[in-house]
């Protein structure tokens, strides 16, 4: 079923739902006509106490039940906001107006959690809780990611935008037969301290190796596809039916990243949620009028939404050099555009708003079944929702043309820094400016001669053969001479140390400068004595050691020529 059939009564809007009773200031929340409703305190009237008769109008005579559309849980027929009413036998028209704090207090529950929220509705909004849930779409992760995130770390989730043509309207889009490629591609990694965020986009035509996969199809049959060599990444989704697990694996067999999530999210995904938020600012440095994706747009800021947002995200032919690189551009400026609107206190502080998200959300997503819960998706976009804007950086893998002028391949020697950067859980902004020069300050002082740097070099983790390439790396290409590898260490370890006694200090300052080693690799202790009987460092390689002569901690020099924007700025595409 396509992402707009999923949990849908007909007709009915889910945000419209929520209705703002006149004579108590309070939001209502009509699921079921035929049951008390669930409501959201709004002011209270001096003199009344909340939840007491007097909170409402107790000469109110009793209401004629409406009869309800067909299906459990949809509201009847109602006025709408601002629509006139006549008023009951004997009455007047009531004037009570909710008071100006009722914005306020719609504020504060609106920016907590929709778990919290429905929870706290009662009945009514656990039976919205159950509708959000049974939007949600989930297939399996087949073990390739890390089993769910967590708190206390870093988070990496992947992104797929397919090509797949299902869902009302879609028809007419390009392939109309598409079994649904890795079409668009972006990891978001957000840091530890929830400090930063990079949103690393994947070209579709950049060559890859697809690993092998084991795969749970929709009929929940077990099937082992063999990897494919040299191919494109968009292949990765749907071809031989790959399902998104396999995606995952080849944005780990190409990155190193382990992934704790993914989602996919169809044509339809762009036009709800765009609309959700009452659409989304665009700029174009010139005018536009693409016939491949239908949009026609002239010179400027426009707010676009609906049909009109996926056509500029589809766009490519008319901006740029009209590669698949150029579109990502494109989107890259939506979605800092959307995350702005996301965040800004128009779409926190509407109901409307925040209700048509949770529906549009729910139904446009595949996500893996380890956060097929309306309450781990909340708490996961609560970790993701504390990274400010200015420190949300977006970038592209860097990648050169291939010969065949049709794919490109990555570019190793800036692909790879930036890899290591985000494994690291290294900024491309310049949010931690202090922790790096804390860093610095850590190893500042005089620094010894390489022929002076004495180390014994141990495996502690590493591939096998690591010790041995690391020293005939040091001695053969930097000079250190009085080194020597022991073989195997005593016991494995996570990260690479170097152990000196405090006379050893300037050694140790060196070998880090040659070795890209942190100041937390460095480990002031006791040395031990070399075969020559003199007091030597020991230098064990960890299980995050990767290569002689490669820097072991990433940097934001790293990525000093690697195209980046961050998700604040307004950037007018060209």
């Amino acid at each position: 079923m396509d992402a707009q059939g999923r949990g849908r009564a007909e007709n009915i809007d889910p945000a419209d739902q929520w209705v703002l009773n006149p004579d108590t200031g309070d939001y209502e929340l009509r699921l079921d006509t035929s049951t008390p409703q669930s409501t959201v305190p709004g002011p209270r009237r001096p003199g009344s106490r909340a939840g007491s008769p007097r909170s409402r109008t107790r000469t109110e005579p009793a209401r004629e039940p409406r009869e309800a559309p067909d299906g459990p849980g949809v509201p009847g027929p109602r006025r709408r906001r601002g629509a006139p009413a006549e008023p009951p036998p004997g009455r007047r028209r009531s004037r009570t107006k909710p008071k100006k704090s009722t914005a306020k207090k719609v504020m504060i529950w609106t920016g907590g959690t929709m778990a919290f929220l429905l929870v706290a509705t009662g009945t009514a909004g656990y039976l919205y809780y159950q509708h959000l849930n049974d939007n949600i779409t989930s297939v399996s992760d087949d073990g390739a990611g890390t089993g769910g995130f967590s708190k206390d770390r870093a988070i990496n989730i992947l992104v797929i935008g397919t090509d797949k043509r299902s869902g009302k309207g879609n028809e007419g889009y390009g392939d109309s037969g598409s079994v649904g490629h890795a079409d668009t591609n972006i990891l978001l990694h957000v840091s530890k301290d929830r400090s930063n965020a990079t949103a690393l986009s994947i070209p579709r035509d950049m060559i890859v190796d697809i690993p092998d996969c084991p795969t749970t199809q929709d009929d929940g049959s077990k099937k082992n596809i063999g990897g494919t060599p040299h191919t494109r990444f968009n292949q990765s989704l749907g071809q031989e039916d790959r399902t998104p697990s396999c995606t995952m694996r080849t944005v780990t067999e190409l990155t190193g990243i382990k992934i704790d999530h993914f989602m996919v999210a169809d044509f339809n995904a762009v036009k709800t949620l765009s609309s959700a938020v009452g659409g989304v600012e665009v700029c174009l440095a010139k005018d536009i009028d693409d016939s491949k994706s239908h949009l026609k747009l002239s010179k400027g800021k426009h707010t676009i939404e609906g049909e009109q947002a996926l056509a500029f995200v589809r766009t490519r032919h008319s901006v740029g050099f009209g590669s698949d690189l150029s579109r990502i551009e494109l989107q890259q400026q939506f979605l800092s555009s959307l995350m702005r609107k996301l965040k800004s206190g128009d779409t926190l502080s509407s109901p409307k708003k925040m209700f048509k998200l949770a529906e549009a959300g729910t139904k446009a997503l595949t996500v893996d079944s380890k956060i097929a819960d309306i309450k781990k998706l909340t708490a996961l976009g609560q970790e993701i929702g504390k990274v400010d804007t200015e420190n949300l950086a977006f970038t592209t893998v860097p990648v050169v043309d291939n010969t065949d002028g049709a794919t490109v391949l990555p570019n190793e020697p800036k692909a790879k820094p930036l890899f290591k950067m985000i494994r690291d859980d290294v900024s491309l902004t310049e949010v931690k400016k202090k922790e790096k020069a804390a860093v610095a300050a850590r190893l500042k002082g005089k620094r010894s001669a390489a022929s002076d740097v004495r180390v014994d070099i141990y495996n502690g983790g590493a591939e096998a053969g690591s010790a041995q390439a690391t020293l005939s790396w040091l001695q053969n290409e930097e000079g250190v001479l009085k080194s020597s590898q022991l073989g195997n260490a005593g016991k494995t370890l996570k990260k690479t140390t170097l152990e000196y006694s405090p006379d050893q200090a300037d050694q140790a300052r060196k070998l880090a400068d040659l070795m890209g080693l942190s100041a937390s690799a460095l480990k002031p202790g006791k040395s031990e004595k070399n075969d020559q009987g003199l007091p030597a460092m020991v230098l064990t390689l960890g299980e995050d050691f990767e290569e002689a002569g490669e820097p072991l901690t990433a940097s934001a020099a790293d990525a000093k020529d690697v195209e980046k924007s961050t998700a604040d700025k307004t950037e007018c595409a060209k």
